[in-house]
This record gives structure tokens, C-alpha cells and sequence, in this order.
């Protein structure tokens, strides 16, 4: 086992644009694991927008502390146990942050969770991970769209968004997606299955759906806020159905804006607009898991992992989901498991 653990702390607070700088990349010893813990040997970081908000200050988790290991979810291979539960090769996911070696203890926030049979860890970790509950809880419970209504989706070509509108389309819904540039538009369509696609960087993203959705539009599954989230609340259908799950347009803002200019619009068209946390639903994370896995084996879902390699890119990872240049789930590879790794 190497002596040395590379970690990433926490150096400054963002300023804007999450940043390399805002990041110290230092080395210490690899912890050895007491009396109910494990020691795992991370593989495959995960990159979250809700990873600057962790940065920035207290929300709905504490703000990391300057000087901290960056918190972020990982997947790795447990390599020492001192817990009944666990096993050496043992797979697992969990909030074990930024670094190669953690430390793990059950009923804690660095709480190990199991990798399902079969199931490759990068799937793990996007469409069955905390991506597949967030898309599939917030479309289902708080969008709670019906067949033949008509679904519009921003930041629709990242993990969670191209999850929500593959979701709406099993449910009966017309999909559309809101997404930057060609490339992506046409992903949307020829992969995820979208009904169709609006590139905001070339077309007027209002305009555009008043022709797309002529009688407006019924859900509106929100990633990025903004100017997109004011195009769809003024082309609104009666009673139509508003989800927050983020505004990754506005992380980086140094102050806060005022808030959309027609927010009216709700009240004009019987409208709600709710925001949620997919923490709120873990205890039914089983339910997902099941319908998630259902839909990856019969074709109806299809999971797109975008994967940096090497813990010293894990930084321009991150900034690279605010960039909008990540296609489909930010993952971070940082090492390979071993021949006798295995699902517990």
C-alpha cells in the first residue's frame, strides 16, 4: 500500500467562476482505519454543480472549511475493514471527497453505500446514482407530469437533465431540451430522445418555444435559471408545473440578482413553482433503483458518462460543468480496481 494520500483542500472561497486556485492539492499519510471503519481506496470522483454552493457558504449541508478536503461523492474499492459489514474488494460509493485514500464509517456523512451486482461503478455513480434519483424524484414527484403533456428541460445534456427528458418520454410526455450549441442539440435528439431540441447560444430560446409548444408548456425542469428560466415562465400552460432542481447560470454570480421579472406568470396561469432536494427522497432510493435499472436494461434509458482522468484534473473537471462542456455525467478517474473488486 503506497505511504502517501493526495487530497485536495479547500484553499479560498470562490470568486465567480469556480477556479484551480480556489484548490490546494497537497500529500499526507494514508489514514488507517479504526474500530468501525473502513479504508477506501477511491476510483472514480464525482462533479456536481451543487459542489460550489458546498464551496461558497452554508446551505443545506455546512460549507466545507478552507483548509478541508473537498467533499464530493466517490466510488472506490475498500481495502482494510474494521466493520462486520464490509470486506476487502468490497465496491462502494459514498461522500468520501476529493483524494485517493478515505476513511469511511457506517451511520456517518462518510457513510459507505453498495455498488449493485452488475452494475459498472461509472453507472453507479450517474444514472443509478444520486443523477438517476434526483431526475427520476423531481420529475415524477414534484413535476408529476401525465401522458401526452409536453416537458421542457434545461441544462437538458447534462446528467441530470438528459435523464429527466428520457424519463418524460417513458411516461408518455413530449421532450424537449434546452441545451448550448450544435453538438449537444443534436445529442438530444439522436441519442436521448428528445422530441426536440433548442440551441440557446444561436436561436431565441422564447421564441422558440412558443413554436415548439404552441398551447405552452406543462413542466418545466429547471438546471440553469436565469434568462432560460424566464423564457419558460412566460410560455407557461394553465396549471403548469415549475421544477427547480438548479441554476448553474447563476452559481458564479458575485451578487444576486433580482428574480424573474415575470414571475406573475404563475399566478396569471394557475401555476406552481417548487424547488427540492433529491436528500428528501433517499428513504425511497430502492423504488428509483429498481425502475432506473429497468429502463437501462430494456434500452429506454441510456446513460452518457463524460470522464476526466487523473486526481490533478479534478479542479478543471468541475469548472468544465460550468463551461457547459461536459457531455452528459462529470466523472474523474483516478485509479482502476483491483482483479478481485467486487460488488458486495
Amino acid at each position: 500500500m503506497p505511504a502517501v494520500n493526495r487530497q485536495w483542500l479547500l484553499a479560498r472561497r470562490p470568486r465567480g467562476e469556480v477556479s484551480p486556485e480556489d484548490f490546494r492539492l497537497v500529500e499526507g499519510p494514508v489514514p488507517e482505519p479504526a474500530e468501525g471503519e473502513v479504508l477506501v481506496r477511491n476510483l472514480l470522483l464525482s462533479c456536481d454543480p451543487t459542489q460550489r454552493g458546498w464551496m461558497a457558504g452554508d446551505s443545506y449541508l455546512p460549507a466545507v472549511k478552507i483548509g478541508e478536503v473537498m467533499r464530493a461523492i466517490a466510488g472506490g474499492e475498500v481495502v482494510a475493514s474494521r466493520h462486520p459489514a464490509w470486506k476487502p474488494g468490497d465496491l462502494v460509493q459514498g461522500r468520501f471527497g476529493w483524494q485517493e485514500w478515505a476513511l469511511a464509517r457506517p451511520g456517518t456523512e462518510t457513510a459507505p453505500g453498495p455498488v449493485f451486482p452488475g452494475v459498472p461503478l461509472e453507472t453507479a455513480m450517474s444514472a443509478l446514482g444520486l443523477t438517476g434519483l434526483t431526475a427520476y424524484f423531481g420529475l415524477l414527484e414534484v413535476g408529476r407530469p401525465r401522458a401526452g403533456e409536453t416537458v421542457v428541460v434545461s441544462g437538458a445534456a447534462g446528467a441530470t437533465g438528459s435523464a429527466v427528458g428520457q424519463i418524460a418520454r417513458i411516461h408518455g410526455c413530449r421532450a424537449i431540451g434546452i441545451a448550448g450549441g450544435a453538438e449537444k442539440c443534436r445529442l438530444l435528439t439522436s441519442t436521448f430522445g428528445f422530441d426536440a431540441a433548442i440551441d440557446y447560444k444561436a436561436e431565441d430560446v422564447g421564441a422558440r418555444l412558443r413554436e415548439l409548444c404552441p398551447k405552452g408548456l406543462d413542466v418545466f425542469f429547471d438546471n440553469v435559471g436565469g434568462a432560460t428560466l424566464e423564457a419558460a415562465l412566460d410560455n407557461l400552460a394553465m396549471h403548469a408545473r415549475v421544477v427547480i432542481c438548479g441554476a448553474i447560470s447563476r452559481y458564479g454570480d458575485t451578487s444576486l440578482a433580482p428574480g424573474p421579472r415575470n414571475y406573475l406568470n404563475l399566478l396569471v396561469r394557475r401555476s406552481r413553482m417548487e424547488g427540492f432536494l433529491v436528500l428528501d427522497y433517499y428513504s425511497r432510493a430502492a423504488e428509483a433503483v429498481a425502475a432506473l435499472s429497468g429502463w437501462l436494461r430494456d434500452g429506454r434509458l441510456v446513460d452518457r458518462v463524460d470522464v476526466a482522468t487523473g486526481l490533478e484534473n479534478a479542479p478543471l473537471a468541475l469548472r468544465r460543468l460550468f463551461r457547459g462542456e461536459n457531455q452528459g455525467k462529470q466523472l474523474v478517474r483516478i485509479a482502476e480496481p483491483s482483479a478481485t473488486a467486487r460488488r458486495p
